[in-house]
């Protein structure tokens, strides 16, 4: 039966499988924002990430392993890792079915299970006109699954008590104080705290009304907020509707920044990245001519081009460049779950994957259902999902372009949960360096 939810909710569809000789409950919840697509039909000129939330589903089992972890790894080397050396079919036939039916050229995956690596295989060709064969160690623009490392970077300030989550934003005595805006602020904007901003309630700036993001892509950052504050009512009171804003991020890096002193990607290197042993992330360059050293091509699809938009801009809710293995060791320090140790207490991890009164299947960063958490990233030539799953297993799917084709979000996120119900055999060994 279908069920209409208020504006900003998410409608949920279940999708029951049977799992081997066990019956266990996997249900696909697919998340759709009560607003615009990921971006606008390819006549207009603007565009945005990740405003439909494709989700993740749930079920029952074991994976959560033995042994120990540090939390202050070696560094991922990404080279020296090796793909699985288990074939697992079912992933196989399902990642091929997908890049067949959408027109994809490149797809990573990462799987850990009980905090071990246990998948980690590149399909299909990185550059085309080179014919570049992909790889393990390629790079893809993670889109709006950069928001998930500015709101890891939130906490650790919060844990570090040089943050709350009620601290106002704007305005005398507030964390950016009348840095940005040139006019007396308009009604409420005062209001906005942390907490609103990572759970998108800060009552405007979302994509139901054009995200301002992808406005005026001259602007640098500091003269976007600026405009933006000047020129843009807030449509409601804050923490009172939800309403997926990039642009709420984008304000979040410039408070890491305040806080930290430092750059955003430094700070999130220093506050996250670093303490796990990732090395290798980057925020990406905007013209083909920009990409980094080992990073995929890009390829539009419906007239999308996927090198004119300001990803460098983007930062801090989705400008950040990494390998399907970095954000598999970014969810195995961040999951609850006891083999490698979290880089956050149990009492922050709960605060991150909790819902607003505005919208519960939305945490600081996270969609949610039941106990996964989970999010996709949408760009002209990217489609990204990270998830981390309640029955022991966390999956990375990265891939070099997006279709407009029925139901490609949905079947992004479906890749590992078809597999996964055909109960295959996963490597008992620990791909991740040690």
């Amino acid at each position: 039966m279908k069920k209409t939810y208020q504006p900003g909710i998410f409608r949920i569809k279940p999708n029951v499988l049977k799992i081997s000789q066990l019956i266990i409950a996997v249900v696909g919840l697919l998340f759709f924002a009560a607003c615009k697509k990921d971006s606008p039909s390819v006549t207009k000129t603007t565009t945005s990430t990740d405003t439909t939330h494709t989700g993740t589903g749930t079920g029952t089992g074991t994976g959560t392993g033995t042994g120990t972890g540090t939390g202050t790894g070696t560094g991922t080397v990404i080279d020296t890792l090796t793909p699985s050396k288990v074939a697992v079919a079912a992933l196989d036939d399902e990642v091929n079915t997908f890049m067949t039916t959408y027109d994809v050229p490149a797809v990573s995956v990462a799987i850990t299970k009980g905090e071990k690596l246990v998948y980690l295989k590149a399909y299909g060709v990185s550059d085309k006109s080179k014919g570049t064969k992909a790889v393990i160690s390629d790079r893809y623009r993670l889109a709006s699954c950069s928001k998930q490392f500015t709101s890891v970077a939130i906490m650790k300030l919060l844990e570090q008590g040089k943050i709350k989550l009620s601290d106002k934003v704007f305005g005398d005595g507030a964390i950016l104080g009348k840095t940005y805006g040139t006019k007396t602020y308009g009604l409420h904007i005062t209001d906005i705290t942390v907490d609103e901003l990572l759970h998108h309630t800060s009552g405007g700036w979302g994509n139901s009304v054009d995200d301002p993001m992808f406005s005026n892509p001259t602007m640098t950052t500091a003269q976007l907020i600026t405009w933006t504050l000047d020129n843009r009512p807030l449509d409601h009171v804050p923490g009172t509707n939800y309403d997926y804003s990039n642009f709420g991020y984008c304000i979040l890096g410039r408070m890491i920044e305040k806080i930290t002193g430092q750059t955003y990607a430094d700070a999130v290197n220093a506050l996250v990245l670093k303490p796990i042993g990732i090395t290798d992330m980057t925020i990406g360059g905007n013209t083909l001519a920009e990409k980094q050293t080992k990073e995929v091509t890009y390829y539009g699809q419906s007239g999308e081009d996927p090198y004119a938009y300001n990803i460098t801009r983007m930062d801090a809710h989705g400008g950040w460049v990494a390998t399907a293995a970095d954000l598999a060791r970014f969810l195995v320090y961040i999951d609850k779950f006891p083999v490698r140790p979290d880089i956050l207490t149990s009492a922050t991890l709960t605060t991150m994957y909790t819902g607003s009164t505005a919208n519960a299947a939305y945490g600081c960063g996270w969609a949610i259902a039941g106990n996964n958490y989970f999010h996709q990233g949408s760009l002209p030539g990217t489609a990204t999902e990270q998830a981390r799953l309640d029955n022991g297993f966390n999956f990375v799917i990265l891939a070099n372009t997006r279709s407009f084709k029925a139901n490609f979000d949905a079947n992004l996120d479906q890749i590992f949960w078809k597999a996964f119900a055909k109960n295959p055999t996963w490597a008992t060994e620990d791909l991740f360096l040690k």
